[in-house]
């Protein structure tokens, strides 16, 4: 399993819907969870910033990565990326081989 970071920022008419959030994301949740039952998820924070939300999951390929960023955009995210991540010590590693 591969590590993703997803930081999703929501749209506007769901931002200033704050009775309505909680509920928003159980949805979207539940809808993650049905269409790619593979995803673990790690942590889910929200945030103070250009973003909204990070959650961190692990995924079995790059492929239900994208899905994850797809199903947030349709499900009321103005922008939701998906970024590859790794433990710091796999990248010292890597590091370590290149010398």
């Amino acid at each position: 399993m591969e590590l993703f970071i997803l930081m999703t920022k929501l749209a506007p008419e769901i931002s200033s819907d704050l009775r309505r959030r909680e509920a928003i994301g159980k949805e979207w949740k539940k809808k993650v969870d049905q269409m790619c039952p593979d995803v673990k998820w790690i942590a889910h924070y929200a945030l103070l910033g250009p973003y909204d939300f990070m959650d961190i999951y692990q995924a079995d390929s790059n492929e239900t990565a994208a899905k994850v960023s797809m199903i947030t955009r349709a499900n009321g995210a103005l922008s939701a990326e998906s970024w590859p991540a790794m433990n710091w010590s796999h990248f010292v590693d890597i590091t370590k081989e290149l010398g």
